[in-house]
């Protein structure tokens, strides 16, 4: 027999499932099975119908019909005994004779019609053999999966250990009075881990010495992958890992961790008394480079530290501009904030927890309005003959603010040399290895609320995005901070605070 091909139709001789199995024009196809049901006698009953050039060999599945067209040269026995197989198939890999259900299981129904017939002809099987071929059940490919997950788990258990060893190391370093930022470790982790990591606001757990979760800004590398690189054992790890499709949390390198250190060191450290706020304010901000505002999203967590258990039952007077969504911890009394902007315990039988920083105040904003971006930066590359002309204006638009190590990064093609810069307000430096120039401003306040920088340099006009922006600031963008602390019986407390505002993400696309 020749078995030009197969198909599954309804009563109205709509095709759901067809395949045929020899050198065919689409057109060809669809022709004889339009056809079909204008040629099949609903009086009569038999189970096949002749043309001048081919015959239909069916049998009816409830409001379904499976079809196989062959030519009439063909052996009728032998079509009759290849159709019933069919008709076991369909249901079998179609889950049902609905059409929709025959649809969603197509190809099952389509691999399944490939083992019965192979270039027109008939192969030799049955459909507990069919049901064995689909599986494709492959001893050599389960014992590559186990390798595979055996060396998952062994990465994963030495990425556990070097990461135990590192907060041992931390924890020794805390504990010698030594800056707990140099490994890089802490400051990836984000604001939101104060609160989460504590089980409850109220507890009596062991006492911890607080630690600040800010993450220095990261700048843009540039760079693509260095042949013979050395990299850490750590980064080793991390790449095996990636290799073999495990998705892991980028951990910083010696760069970044000297990065960090440098920018956590820039910021005076603050004398604590036993009562200290610590306010954490984080900005994500995309805008296009036509001036279109992406996402605008901040955030920011109020810490307290509590040193002495006579302020344990203290309450905290917040100034708030009430322009961000604010959220309190479930253990505070959120009428009275709401009321009065006062941060006490819910239940006044309860203290806060001594000697153990605590996220008691959360607030978010996510707008759409441009106004609001703290600072915008305005790059307009100008293509001339003889390369690309380049002006890049910087503004402050958040006057209250006053924003600290401020560097503007932005990409450069590479293999044309260093930029030709004419005018610069601040200082700049170019990264030949990295392909970047770095445009720094020690302070942008309202003395210096606008600048702008001029260079030249081959290029086109996409070669100069993404800009990336990264800077910290001493101020809340929201005005939010600690105003006054009293204790239950009226008493002032003198108390200590700091406030940092930096950008998560910050850039113009």
């Amino acid at each position: 027999m020749v078995l030009l091909a197969a198909a599954v139709c309804n009563k109205s001789g709509k095709v759901l499932v067809s395949r045929q199995f020899v050198e065919m024009s689409r057109a060809r196809i669809e022709g004889l099975l339009a056809a079909f049901p204008k040629l099949m006698n609903t009086g009569k009953q038999h189970t096949f119908v002749e043309t001048d050039s081919v015959r239909y060999v069916y049998q009816a599945l409830e409001q379904l019909f499976v079809v196989l067209i062959t030519t009439k040269a063909s052996n009728i026995l032998e079509d009759l005994d290849t159709l019933r197989l069919f008709a076991k198939v369909v249901p079998e890999y179609g889950r049902s004779l609905e059409e929709s259900v025959i649809l969603e299981n197509s190809f099952q129904i389509i691999f399944a019609f490939d083992e019965i017939v192979a270039l027109g002809y008939r192969e030799s099987v049955n459909l507990a053999q069919i049901n064995t071929l689909l599986q494709m059940d492959s001893h050599e490919e389960k014992v590559a999966r186990a390798l595979i997950e055996s060396q998952e788990r062994e990465a994963k258990e030495a990425m556990k250990t070097k990461q135990r060893e590192l907060d041992r190391k931390r924890k020794d370093m805390q504990r010698h009075g030594g800056n707990p930022y140099s490994n890089g470790y802490e400051g990836g982790m984000s604001s939101s881990s104060s609160i989460s990591s504590s089980s409850s606001l109220i507890t009596n757990s062991t006492p911890v010495e607080p630690a600040t979760s800010y993450s220095a800004p990261k700048r843009p590398t540039g760079s693509g992958m260095k042949l013979g690189s050395k990299k850490k054992d750590l980064n080793q790890f991390v790449d095996k890992l990636a290799s073999e499709g495990v998705t892991v949390e980028e951990i910083p390198t010696a760069a970044s961790r000297k990065t960090a250190a440098a920018k956590v060191s820039a910021i005076p450290e603050v004398d604590k008394e036993s009562v200290h706020i610590r306010v954490e304010e984080k900005v994500s901000c995309v805008a296009s480079r036509d001036g279109t505002l992406e996402t605008l999203d901040f955030s920011g967590t109020l810490h307290l530290f509590i040193s002495d258990n006579a302020y344990e039952g203290i309450g905290i007077k917040i100034a708030d501009n009430k322009k961000a969504q604010t959220n309190t911890h479930p253990s505070i009394d959120k009428r009275m904030y709401q009321a009065q902007s006062i941060i006490a315990l819910k239940d006044k039988s309860k203290t806060f927890p001594l000697k153990q920083e605590v996220g008691v105040l959360r607030w978010r904003l996510v707008s759409s309005d441009a106004s609001l971006i703290p600072l915008t930066i305005n790059c307009w590359p100008n293509v001339t003959s003889s390369g690309c002309d380049v002006n890049i204006e910087y503004e402050l638009q958040a006057d209250e603010l006053e924003l600290d190590d401020v560097v503007i990064s932005v990409p450069l093609p590479g293999g044309v040399g260093a930029p030709r810069v004419t005018e610069c307000d601040g200082d700049y430096s170019h990264d030949s290895r990295k392909n970047i120039l770095e445009w720094t401003m020690p302070v942008i306040d309202q003395s210096n609320s606008s600048g702008t920088i001029e260079f030249s340099i081959s290029g086109h006009e996409d070669d100069f995005f993404p800009i990336s922006v990264s800077f910290v600031s001493k101020k809340s963008f929201f005005g939010i901070a600690a105003v006054g602390i009293k204790t239950p019986d009226g008493k002032n407390v003198k108390f200590s605070s700091e406030t940092l505002l930096f950008p998560e993400k910050y850039e113009i696309v």
